[in-house]
């Protein structure tokens, strides 16, 4: 049986597929989030005390006993890098032995989607702890397409005629599951491209959504200017305008187009396309239906 497994994240929805695959596998787990309270209970499943990535105190009792921890993201913000570190020092003070991140494709230090160099400031931090690491790039989420197109049926931004491979949340699970279940040392040191089964322009998204949902969906290339002044009324701060529009423009420059194999390959199952995936999850076009 392998080791004790801490998951991160395990309210959230990467964090709780994984731990009910864990879960299923058999797998002992201290289950991780900031309010124990809302964590799932599973067989073989403990509620860690409540942690945030930022508290090394915290986390450190939170991962205590347990030799992988799985960590999910944080939650986008102006001090990310800086609560990934605490946590992972925190988690290898604690005697944790292996991390498996969840990263995004394309994380470079000049990466156009600004969110992406966070990961990759974290990834060059986790290898130099010493201990095995795997890095998940997920692709952009499947479900933040319906999530983009507004009430009017149009997604805007400024993503040109660039192509994205994007990945279901299951699909991500599936892998991290595959991935942390292996005790043998084969995906130590690796990094992962996990994506969805093709990459799309956002026109051709635009099209399945229009499919889906019955109605006429568009897709509107913007700007940045038009882009950022489309965006000014949510008063959002400037870095996460600036994630935001980013996340177009790296569309658009093809960041995350390269569609893998990983999916089918770690999973024995073939990788959700943008179908599938509107199949399984309706309600996400609930907004987009005659009468909302």
């Amino acid at each position: 049986m392998p080791p004790v497994i801490a998951v991160s994240g395990a309210t959230g929805r990467i964090g709780g597929l994984v731990a009910r695959r864990l879960a299923d596998a058999g797998v002992e787990q201290r289950l991780l989030g900031r309010d124990p309270s809302k964590l799932p209970e599973l067989p073989g499943a403990v509620a860690a005390p409540p942690a945030e990535y930022g508290d090394a105190e915290a986390m450190r009792a939170a991962v205590d006993g347990a030799h992988t921890l799985f960590l999910v993201s944080a939650r986008e913000s102006a001090d990310r890098v800086r609560e990934h570190i605490t946590a992972v020092d925190a988690a290898v003070a604690a005697g944790v032995e292996r991390i498996v991140y969840v990263s995004f494709q394309g994380a470079a230090p000049d990466a156009t989607f600004t969110f992406a160099r966070d990961h990759w400031h974290t990834e060059r931090h986790i290898r130099g702890l010493g201990v095995p690491f795997t890095f998940l790039r997920d692709s952009f989420y499947l479900a933040a397409f319906p999530a983009m197109t507004g009430a009017d049926g149009v997604i805007r931004g400024p993503a040109g005629s660039g192509r994205v491979a994007a990945v279901a949340h299951e699909d991500v699970a599936g892998v991290a599951a595959a991935v942390l279940t292996t005790t043998d040392g084969t995906h130590d040191g690796v990094t992962y491209d996990v994506t969805g089964p093709a990459a799309l322009t956002l026109a051709e998204v635009a099209d399945e959504l229009g499919r889906a949902s019955g109605r006429e969906v568009r897709y509107v290339a913007e700007t940045q200017e038009e882009a950022y002044a489309s965006r000014a009324g949510y008063n959002a701060a400037a870095w996460e305008l600036a994630g935001w529009v980013s996340s177009y423009e790296a569309i658009a420059s093809n960041e995350m187009s390269a569609v893998s194999d990983v999916v089918p390959r770690l999973t024995g199952s073939p990788a959700r396309s943008l179908a599938d995936y509107l199949r399984e999850h309706p309600n996400s076009l609930r907004h987009l239906l005659p009468g909302a």
